[in-house]
């Protein structure tokens, strides 16, 4: 039996904001950060606490690609695959990326949640070709070697979190 849903990050995202459709945007982005997606468990809750219907929410959810109804890893890993990044290479990088943590086009999160890789179609950094970014961070002049090491690095720095250390 899975164990029920703890709203109180919700509570605190909505007295944040207030109760108010005008603000349905803001607080989805919010409870996005918290959670690192949209947890389908949240939509009935804040459509009562907003006065909304589901399906308003759903639908913000859907129209903007920001937003993710799939949980995501700790690091989500965006490949530029824009003009100017793919013709300088980031096939290879991602899938360096894909092969080093066991994921595909179809599995883009690992098991233990530690990533997600996406591809995107600009990263708005042309000129720093090929680019990722690991959680909003630009890496520049990527490689797929750079990859391995960026993930081994960063597979560090989730050890160290699950041993209860600060990075």
């Amino acid at each position: 039996m899975q164990p029920s849903f703890d709203y109180r990050a919700v509570d605190e995202i909505l007295s944040l904001y207030g109760k108010k459709e005008s603000n349905i945007i803001a607080i989805l982005q919010d409870v996005q950060e918290r959670y690192h997606y949209l947890p389908r468990e949240v939509f009935p809750y804040l459509a009562s606490a907003l006065g909304v219907s589901e399906a308003r929410l759903f639908s913000v959810a859907t129209f903007y690609e920001n937003f993710s109804l799939e949980a995501k890893g700790r690091f989500v890993i965006r490949v530029c695959d824009g003009t100017a990044c793919h013709v300088r290479k980031s096939i290879p990088i991602l899938e360096r990326l894909r092969k080093e943590l066991g994921l595909s086009v179809e599995k883009k999160t690992t098991p233990d949640g530690g990533f997600t890789v996406e591809t995107v179609s600009c990263l708005g950094a042309c000129g720093l070709a090929p680019v990722i970014t690991v959680n909003e961070q630009v890496y520049p002049a990527m490689t797929p070697d750079k990859a391995s090491e960026l993930i081994a690095s960063l597979r560090e720095q989730l050890v160290a979190e699950k041993a209860g250390e600060r990075v």
